[in-house]
């Protein structure tokens, strides 16, 4: 794994600022509004005077910087100007002096009255590598721009980016049909915040599928390679459609960002579930197993909040643990601290299961549901798959049970196997 960048830590205040930052990017907003949040989102978190975002035109190969309301935004080539090497090398541009730099041009502050001291450029570069545009920010309150606002402003850009692609992306398509293209959006934009491929990691084999009951579900997951370890998350928010749908992608924004920023397990639990207690509806909240993977040591602490049950196959015997949930629901109620963490130790050919509750919960037209203990016999007589086609085998299984009965919800798979020595 790579190593975190040297900065300084978080404290609980900066945390939530962060967090609150990350959950109001999550929300709908159009291109303009956005553009608004993301400028103050990093005025406020690197505390500078000023900012502006320039988004990318890749057809034309030039930045358009929106100045106002009734007028012709303004273009310029990315051949030039710091905006223009930044959006070129996909760099941080961190310029102490602007004066001093060739690069910057001094018009603007001719014209303005305003004098540019110092200035930190970054390229606003999507989950997918996608380059969305570049963000500048002026005149540090109390100094320069140093490596800890480097550290700090790249895991905010990247935010910043996935949020603006997404109002990109929803303009675009919301055009014409209302609630179906609504839905659809909402699909598009909630199946992209699920990993664009499975992560590999030597010595075990990780896969994870999620399929909605509708266009939209409230289901989530994630597998993810961090310096803290392997992520393995699977969530589920109350009810379907749009709402739900917009929950999870909050939480998993949030979840994202605390633990981009270092944050350790038990730090990511309790601040996400308390920005997620702030902000949704009394009536609202998210079952979550969170967990990180130490690969090595093989061994696997989480935090359940309101997901169950937890299935751990151990091989050497061919049996199923299972283990209920160790906390609420997210956002069901603001929490000070948390239990110990559950350990797992992942023994060669183990699987760590994680399977939403649409699986257990789907019945069949005579009224059975699938059930655990259906699960666990599959796991038994298939756990040499791998493990994509032991979730393939899963999910037919599933659909075979219920004899064409129709799917009343998500279903969500996560495997996490150790791979036999």
């Amino acid at each position: 794994m790579s190593a975190r960048p040297n900065k300084r830590r978080l404290s609980v205040s900066d945390m939530e600022a962060i967090l609150a930052v990350t959950s109001k990017l999550a929300a709908p907003f159009d291109l303009r509004t956005m553009l608004s949040e993301v400028v103050s989102a990093a005025k406020q978190v690197l505390r500078a005077d000023r900012g502006s975002v320039w988004l990318y035109d890749p057809a034309a190969d030039q930045l358009v910087l929106e100045v106002a309301a009734g007028m012709a935004p303004v273009r310029v080539p990315t051949s030039v100007g710091i905006a223009g090497a930044c959006a070129r090398n996909r760099q941080i541009i961190n310029v102490p002096d602007c004066y001093a730099d060739g690069r910057f041009n001094p018009d603007v502050d001719k014209r303005s009255g305003y004098r540019t001291r110092c200035m930190l450029t970054l390229p606003l570069v999507d989950h997918k590598d996608v380059l969305v545009g570049v963000m500048q920010v002026l005149n540090k309150v109390d100094g320069v721009f140093d490596e800890n606002d480097e550290a700090l402003a790249t895991v905010l850009a990247a935010q910043c980016a996935v949020a603006l692609q997404r109002v990109r992306m929803t303009e675009d398509l919301i055009e014409g049909e209302k609630m179906r293209q609504e839905l659809e959006t909402a699909r598009v934009v909630q199946m992209s915040t699920l990993p664009a491929t499975m992560p590999l990691l030597a010595g075990y084999d990780v896969y994870g599928t999620f399929q909605p009951a509708e266009l939209t579900g409230g289901d989530t997951f994630d597998l993810s390679l961090l310096d803290q370890g392997l992520l393995a998350v699977l969530a589920d928010a109350t009810g379907h459609g749009i709402g739900p749908a917009l929950s999870v992608t909050q939480m998993h924004a949030m979840l994202r960002m605390a633990f981009r920023l270092g944050a350790d397990l038990e730090t990511a639990f309790v601040q996400v579930n308390n920005q997620l207690a702030d902000i949704l509806a009394d009536d609202r909240f998210i079952t979550a197993f969170i967990g990180l993977l130490d690969p090595s040591t093989h061994q696997l602490r989480f935090h359940s909040g309101g997901q169950g049950p937890i299935l751990h196959f151990r091989a050497a015997g061919g049996t199923c643990a299972s283990y209920k949930p160790t906390s609420f629901p997210l956002g069901a109620m603001r929490l000070s601290s948390l239990p110990a963490a559950m350990r797992l130790d992942m023994q060669p050919g183990d699987i760590l299961l994680l399977l939403s509750d649409g699986i257990y919960e789907y019945r069949n037209a005579h009224d059975q549901d699938f059930g655990q203990e259906r699960v666990e016999a599959i796991v038994r007589d298939h756990h040499r798959k791998p493990s994509a086609e032991l979730a393939g085998v899963l999910l037919e299984s599933v659909r075979c049970f219920a004899e064409g009965a129709r799917q009343e919800d998500d279903l969500t798979v996560v495997l996490v196997k150790r791979e036999a020595q």
